[in-house]
């Protein structure tokens, strides 16, 4: 490909609005281009790095004996009113109506629609086990779309699905998933982390995540380095703390102006953050309030809270709402005098603390020295607390290390979530009929672009791993307008082309040192600069990884560089 003939366009500024290092370079690059929030197109260059990562995806999963279909975007909203989940999915479902009136949903995941597939075609166990896999274009209505492809509204992913006899063989399916996805991202240079996860808004027994630590991950995970533990944050149990032994000392009202945070109040009573107790008013989509206590230095999980509650429809009260309610402003709120239909949990963080301070619905006032279980009853204990650095490791009891994650695969064991309510029934070996055992898997494709992007880049772009880089080789004809420069470097070009090298001219009548910035910015593995060397017979190989230049005779360029790449690719 000559690049003065290819639909590819760098930008010399730093995108303005771009946070994430993969988002600045890939709309730096010339790869993507901003449609609306979270929406965007992927220029040639993009959709050729798309598609090496979709072959390394599709050549995995054929491997692994999964069969490769295409379902349709638009989703009837029948299929998912029988699993309940047109009103249990929340607000990132796509929905509209068609001409006639017919409600429909834009796909942001397939377990419905494929399991109607299923049920259509198949009744015995002898037809299993089987796992069916696509690679589609997905939509999520995201409340807040951020970092270009790492939260985005449109994007593609690879989803599987396995149909099995009974839960034992989908545990296998579930393994074999598991493999497959370890050989993908080791392929694709990713270095991932596997840990466990909740099952979410899809449903199931069980799942598991592969993620990448980066700065820009939308999640949290913690793992232990000395025992292998790994999980996504939201999932990992922390204990009640250990109860104090310190004397009880008299509780006391004392006078606290202004103190409307814990920092102001710590400050001002002279004593530690966890001394205090801070309390958070939330109100569900039904009307419920739920008050929830928790340390001053620790912070709710809002994901862990959504598990407890059983729904992702609650929000905190608004000032408006404490006043009414307790006649009090923020900052101020505490479980002393509460309406009785106030439900009050106590997180895990405050068991057994003593000497606490402790708000009491006055404006301006707290108590000190209060001491749960003598000044005020406890109630229910749950784990609602975001794990931090030196948590407890729940396997081993070590310390926990904490770091944020993207995630780029998650499989789910789901058992009969879908095919019950589905009635997708098979008749097993001994004659009964059943729900067919499920599980599902998926791949972000669009984002693993990010991924690499996050993991492998420098100062002055990005660095492709060759295996799915937009083209392995570069050819810069430094000067266009002399003769033996042009000459060697499309003598070279074709002589590539004929190799089998996948491989762009840099044949533009742009300066040197616009070329090689673009050539640095936009991750070619290997690049070959032809310039003033070429009258002697010699061209400068640039290896991007390393940094390495290295000049070789025009003779031996291609068949050294080719050599290296099929290194690469092994």
């Amino acid at each position: 490909m000559r690049w003065s003939k290819y639909f590819w366009y760098t930008l010399k500024e730093e995108p303005a609005d771009a946070e994430a290092i993969s988002h600045k370079l890939l709309l730096k690059g010339g790869f993507l281009s901003q449609v609306a929030s979270g929406i965007y197109e992927y220029t040639p260059p993009a959709l050729k790095v798309l598609r090496k990562i979709e072959n390394i995806v599709r050549k995995e999963m054929d491997r692994s004996g999964a069969q490769e279909v295409l379902l349709s975007v638009l989703n009837p909203f029948e299929l998912w009113k029988e699993t309940g989940r047109w009103d249990l999915y929340g607000r990132e479902l796509f929905k509209l109506q068609d001409r006639h009136g017919r409600e429909y949903c834009l796909g942001p995941t397939h377990e419905e629609e494929i399991t109607d597939l299923f049920r259509r075609f198949i009744n015995s166990y002898k037809a299993l086990p089987l796992i069916l896999y696509q690679i589609q274009v997905k939509f999520r209505d995201e409340k807040r779309p951020r970092f270009g492809l790492i939260r985005s509204r449109e994007f593609l992913m690879k989803d599987a699905y396995s149909f099995d006899e009974d839960e034992f063989s989908a545990m296998i399916s579930y393994e074999s998933m598991k493999f497959a996805y370890e050989r993908i991202f080791k392929k694709l240079k990713l270095n991932t982390l596997l840990v466990e996860a909740s099952v979410g808004a899809i449903g199931g027994k069980m799942s598991h995540e592969f993620v990448i630590l980066t700065d820009y991950g939308e999640a949290k995970v913690a793992f232990c380095e000395n025992c292998g533990y790994s999980a996504n944050a939201e999932i990992v149990p922390l204990p009640k703390h250990r109860e104090e032994t310190e004397e009880e000392k008299p509780m006391e009202k004392v006078y606290t102006p202004n103190t409307t945070t814990i920092a102001m109040l710590s400050d001002y009573l002279k004593v530690p953050a966890y001394k205090i107790l801070k309390a958070l008013l939330y109100v569900k989509g039904n009307g419920e309030r739920v008050m929830v206590l928790i340390r001053g230095d620790r912070e709710v999980d809002e994901k862990k809270l959504e598990a407890l509650f059983g729904t992702e429809d609650f929000r905190l009260a608004s000032e408006e709402e404490i006043k009414q309610w307790l006649g009090t402003t923020k900052g101020f709120v505490g479980p002393f005098n509460l309406p009785e239909d106030i439900k009050v949990l106590w997180d895990n963080s405050t068991y057994g603390v003593k000497n606490m301070v402790v708000a009491l619905n006055e404006p301006d006032y707290h108590y000190i020295n209060v001491n749960p279980g003598r000044d005020i009853q406890y109630g229910e204990f749950v784990d609602v607390c975001e794990v931090e650095e030196g948590d407890p490791c729940p396997k081993c009891g070590g310390s926990l290390r904490v770091g944020k994650a993207l995630e780029l695969g998650h499989i789910f064991l789901l058992g009969t979530r879908y095919s019950e309510p589905m009635k997708a029934l098979i008749k097993d070996r001994f004659g009964q009929e059943k729900p067919v055992v499920m599980g599902c898997y998926g791949i972000g494709i669009s984002r693993c672009l990010s991924a690499i992007v996050e993991q492998y880049h420098d100062e002055k772009g990005i660095k492709f791993p060759t295996v799915v880089a937009p083209f392995e080789l570069n050819i810069i004809c430094v000067n266009t307008s002399d003769e033996t420069q042009r000459s060697v470097a499309e003598g070279l070009y074709i002589k590539a082309m004929e190799m089998g090298l996948d491989v762009i001219y840099d044949d533009r009548d742009e300066s040197p040192g616009f070329k090689f910035a673009d050539a640095e910015l936009c991750g070619f593995p290997y690049i070959l600069v032809v310039g003033k060397k070429a009258k002697d017979g010699k061209v400068e190989l640039w290896k991007r990884h390393t940094g390495e230049r290295i000049d070789l005779a025009v003779e031996d360029a291609l068949p050294y560089v080719k050599e290296l790449i099929e290194k690469d690719k092994q």
